[in-house]
């Protein structure tokens, strides 16, 4: 009995010979042979970028409270409660200091009549504003046809107008796009209410095939005919490019050569009608999972989006549950950072699009929103400011606050080529930019998606 259990047990070792270990095959996907378990190995340039982004975040809620107001400034004693109700993290009188951080966004003067300190925007930030709104309109026809793009890649051909409202900045669509692009183009969507959900929907009113062609397929071609290379290797391939520090084995290089070659239907072709419980249908289904989202990084303007905000379309666009172990499956591909906002925040980006932490190809709207970025990392120390103690009454109590006198503030713009001017107390000096500027980046239902991202499926 013993020699039987001993030899029953040697045949159940795995043998040393085998090109695979056990444990290895045990962390293998059943459709492909890239493995499941893959560390995530950080890239510095991508996670620099959303911390700089942190920053620009924070000071757009900023920008949206003054531009709401009639007259386009506010009372520093508003900013604490108000900062509070958006959750900003403040506490009491951290919010009127935190904004001397960016003289060169916000203007804090002593009010000529009240006599307390008012914050407005400089001059700098206004023109930033009005750049950003022309680019926006500027590259309104390219934004219908992204629309249009990625309507076509669900499978019923409609997709939640909430969904794309949310996503409406990472798209390049405008605040209004409900009747500026929607209604304003009927020949390309069509707007309906369910009545099942009582959700509104957007659909697509007739495919074309000239716009169902990936971006990943221009990209093949042109590696093509620069690099040379094997049409069969390249006919469905991906570039990958690996983060530093990514340690890629033998077999792991085998198995993403295998995987490049693997085909796949295309992210604006239905699969309704295919049989999709065979191995290969697998294969095909998760590389066609991989190929939508990278056309739907492609089709942002930073090439950039959220975890959260894919994961709104992952019913629409057969996407799997698992949204992060699966972009980490394909790190050559994307990258996820979870920097910018204490790890609850998930970006996604597309690698290919990137090159040391800057756009490999920049549109105008990035461009004037990268504007922003640069005033609010621009040192506080080339700001020509004068800082110094002023006391005010509030209600009952004396505070001391620093002030920034305007008369010292930087009025160099040259860097913009927009003549201005500007009030300065009280006296107005006539500018060209509109009074009703809209912020693109925040409304007041931010808070409110950002919970609807936490319920959404596991990712």
């Amino acid at each position: 009995m013993l020699v039987f259990f001993s030899y029953t047990r040697n045949l159940l070792k795995p043998r040393s010979s085998s090109p695979l270990p056990f444990t290895s095959i045990m962390h293998m996907s059943q459709s492909t042979s890239i493995p499941k378990k893959q560390d995530r190995v950080r890239d510095h340039g991508f996670d620099n970028y959303m911390e700089a982004e942190k920053k620009t975040r924070k000071v757009l809620k900023f920008q949206s409270l003054i531009l709401s107001q009639p007259s386009q400034t506010l009372p520093i004693s508003r900013f604490d409660s108000l900062a509070r109700r958006l959750g900003l993290g403040f506490k009491e009188n951290e919010a009127a200091a935190y904004l001397l951080k960016f003289p060169h966004v916000f203007e804090i003067y002593e009010h000529p009549v009240l006599r307390i300190l008012f914050c407005r925007l400089t001059q700098k930030a206004l023109l930033q504003i009005e750049q950003e709104k022309q680019a926006l309109h500027a590259q309104l026809p390219d934004a219908v046809t992204r629309l249009r793009k990625l309507v076509m890649m669900s499978n019923t051909g409609r997709l939640r107008l909430e969904h794309v409202r949310i996503a409406r900045k990472e798209f390049g669509l405008p605040d209004d796009f409900e009747y500026s692009v929607i209604l304003k183009f009927p020949e390309f969507f069509r707007l309906f209410d369910a009545r099942d959900t009582r959700n509104k929907y957007i659909e697509i009113v007739e495919r074309d095939p000239e716009l169902a062609i990936c971006a990943i397929e221009k990209v093949r071609e042109r590696e093509y005919r620069e690099k040379g290379l094997d049409a069969e290797d390249v006919r469905f391939s991906f570039l990958v490019n690996f983060p530093p520090g990514f340690k890629i084995g033998k077999y792991y290089r085998i198995a993403v050569w295998k995987w490049q070659r693997v085909p796949y239907w295309s992210p604006y072709e239905n699969v309704s009608g295919y049989d999709l419980r065979s191995l290969e249908a697998l294969k095909r289904m998760e590389k066609r999972a991989v190929a939508t989202i990278h056309e739907l990084l492609s089709l942002t303007v930073e090439k950039k989006i959220s975890l959260e905000r894919i994961a709104h379309f992952r019913m629409a666009m057969n996407l799997p549950k698992k949204l992060k172990d699966f972009l980490l499956q394909h790190q050559g591909i994307f990258y996820v950072s979870t920097r910018g906002n204490y790890g609850k925040l998930h970006t996604v980006f597309l690698r290919e699009a990137y090159r040391k932490g800057e756009l490999i190809e920049p549109n105008d709207l990035y461009l004037a929103r990268r504007k922003l970025g640069e005033l609010v990392l621009l040192s506080s120390r080339k700001a020509k400011v004068d800082k110094e103690l002023v006391s005010y009454r509030r209600d009952t109590e004396v505070d001391d606050i620093v002030c920034v006198r305007p008369d010292y503030m930087e009025n160099d713009v040259k860097d913009f080529g927009v003549e201005y001017e500007i009030e300065h107390d009280g006296r107005r000096e006539g500018y060209s930019l509109d009074s009703d500027f809209v912020s693109d980046d925040i409304d007041e239902t931010e808070d409110l998606d950002e919970r609807m991202d936490e319920k959404e499926d596991t990712v």
